[in-house]
């Protein structure tokens, strides 16, 4: 290989720049750091990134609370987009200068990522490079736990807890593109107000209203087909009362705790189905199925401008603490983007 002023021929750089978590702790404890540029093994691409997600579970993995799998890099991030600049063996789709977003398992808050060829997707056409590093992990998420296992159907009734998260925005409008009627929660009048631009039939505003009863008002008593939590705690017992008969509850995190008090006999005379999944540790194969049933179904509605990833404010990756204290401070509506290059 040949070196021009420390660079590759290929232009692709002998180190990068990324966000090391140097011990568990507040948002201070993101610095940034260099080291060698990641080469692709088999099956992989090396993505030049032009953006990355920021989501709950690196905030967690900050703090000592969800470690990455034993043979992954450290580097924090889960979601990518950027140009493929280098692939692996075994690797004919995507080629090298594709522009793509990616599920990764950790490593996105960096220049330079790997990421597995067979679940990168391409940037939709309306969607602009930078904005698409915020569609894979909720748009995996909402689809694999909202139409997979909790097997929303056209004609049914959606509750979404946190209606104005990155997941949550997600699944209002793809619960609507499907035919769902969907309900929401969420924190403010402000955020009430945009979940309902965004085409929730109804956003209850969980701190001065009893959202039990509101959707037991909106639903005549009947309740719903479909909720999607991630609060846990406290809301476990309310959203097993509020299921209609043949009810699926899908749990995706437990922001308010893992342990509840419940009455199961609501469970059993409502036949209800109680189910839940975390996306990190699933395999390869298992993300890629998920990956090819998006770009078959959900990927014609973004390149259509019908849906997109809704953008709340993008950092320089330098300032990666500032974008976790916004996620922790919960003040945002959508998602929070770090960009490598100012």
């Amino acid at each position: 290989v040949y070196f021009i002023f420390g660079v590759f021929m290929n232009n692709i750089p002998q180190s990068m720049n990324y966000i090391q978590i140097e011990k568990h702790g507040d948002p201070e404890v993101l610095k940034l750091h260099s080291m060698p540029v990641p080469e692709p093994g088999p099956g992989e691409v090396l993505i030049k990134v032009a953006a990355a997600g920021v989501n709950r579970p690196d905030v967690m993995q900050r703090k000592g609370l969800y470690p990455p799998p034993p043979s992954a890099t450290d580097v924090p991030g889960l979601e990518v987009s950027g140009t493929v600049v280098s692939v692996g063996q075994n690797v004919s789709e995507p080629p090298i200068n594709s522009e793509v977003c990616a599920l990764v398992t950790c490593g996105g808050y960096a220049e330079y990522c790997l990421a597995a060829a067979s679940i990168c997707l391409p940037v939709p056409e309306k969607i602009s490079l930078v904005n698409a590093a915020g569609i894979p992990e909720t748009f995996f998420t909402v689809w694999t736990n909202v139409f997979k296992r909790g097997q929303l159907k056209a004609g049914e009734s959606l509750l979404v807890h946190g209606g104005s998260s990155g997941i949550g925005t997600t699944a209002i409008q793809l619960g609507k593109a499907f035919g769902a009627t969907v309900y929401t929660t969420a924190g403010t009048s402000d955020k009430c107000e945009f979940c309902n631009n965004l085409g929730a039939d109804a956003a209850i505003n969980y701190r001065e209203q009893d959202f039990s009863e509101e959707i037991k008002r909106l639903t005549e008593g009947k309740g719903v087909n479909v909720i999607l939590d991630m609060v846990g705690g406290p809301y476990f017992p309310k959203n097993i009362r509020l299921l209609a008969d043949e009810g699926r509850l899908v749990q995706i995190a437990l922001m308010q705790g893992s342990k509840a008090e419940v009455d199961f006999r609501s469970l059993l005379l409502k036949r209800v189905t109680l189910t839940g999944s975390t996306l990190r540790p699933r395999s390869v194969e298992e993300k890629t199925k998920i990956a090819q049933a998006l770009q078959k179904n959900v990927w014609p509605l973004l390149e259509s401008g019908a849906i997109r990833p809704i953008i709340h404010e993008t950092f320089p990756l330098k300032q990666a603490s500032e974008a976790h204290r916004l996620m922790e401070s919960s003040a945002h509506i959508g998602k929070i983007l770090l960009k490598p290059a100012d």
